[in-house]
């Protein structure tokens, strides 16, 4: 998904600097950084950068995602700020030029596009769920139930099509929505409690987890002090600590 959407917008900034809209590279350059990465990429990610074995392929899968996107945004910045991208040019790895300003646009994201992986409808109904789930969490912070939202637990009752579309995700959903566990479920196994959101055919059930905390990634897991070598630890923790590391598939 970020590789996907770093090459459409770059394309996007091509065809404005050519038009010489400098005003909308700047725009969609600052919604990218703020929205795309900020408020979602990255935010999903640290998870994974955090806890994850160090040399596991969630890991650096990441690292590398984030090294091409520093590779196109380091030349999308450089007519507007550049003695902030010359300098971040210089600390990037890699061979490279003596300057941001003696190269052309980044193609390396072209090949990098996997069509059967990138989904972008399968992605948009992540996007709008986690939008919805974020409202209801706040809520509860505002109230007072929840301090962060890995205190929650979500449950989300969904069409069937969409749900189709989300169950494969499994257990890796509650990393998207930043939440200790999230289910989806059939709008025909909705319990009568349920939030009604502005998303159709989506209902949500949150509530605060009543798990006990993992001290290593924060969330709050039946399974802490399942192994008696590490008490304190959740069972995925302890895989990525003494163990062959945890597999993921989406976040």
């Amino acid at each position: 998904w970020a590789l996907d959407r770093t090459l459409r917008l770059q394309e996007e900034i091509i065809a404005a600097y050519e038009s010489f809209q400098f005003h909308l590279v700047h725009q969609k350059a600052h919604s990218f950084c703020s929205l795309d990465l900020g408020s979602f990429y990255l935010d999903v990610l640290k998870d994974r950068q955090y806890t994850c074995r160090e040399n596991s392929i969630a890991r650096r899968s990441a690292q590398t995602a984030m090294f091409h996107i520093a590779e196109a945004l380091v030349r999308w910045l450089a007519p507007m700020t550049s003695f902030t991208a010359d300098e971040i040019w210089r600390h990037l790895p890699g061979k490279r030029s003596a300057s941001v300003f003696l190269e052309t646009w980044y193609q390396e994201l072209v090949p990098l596009q996997n069509d059967a992986a990138m989904n972008r409808e399968f992605w948009d109904d992540i996007l709008a769920l986690r939008d919805a789930v974020s409202r209801e969490l706040e809520i509860l912070r505002v109230r007072g139930e929840i301090g962060a939202s890995l205190d929650a637990e979500v449950e989300c009752y969904v069409e069937d099509d969409r749900f189709q579309r989300l169950a494969p995700l499994g257990d890796e959903l509650r990393f998207l929505l930043l939440t200790s566990d999230a289910r989806v479920l059939r709008q025909s196994e909705t319990p009568g409690t349920t939030l009604p959101t502005e998303v159709p055919g989506l209902e949500l059930r949150l509530m605060k987890s009543d798990q006990p905390k993992c001290v290593r990634c924060w969330h709050h897991r039946r399974d802490v002090g399942s192994d008696p070598e590490h008490p304190e630890l959740c069972g995925r923790c302890v895989e990525n600590v003494a163990g062959a590391g945890e597999t993921r598939r989406f976040a």
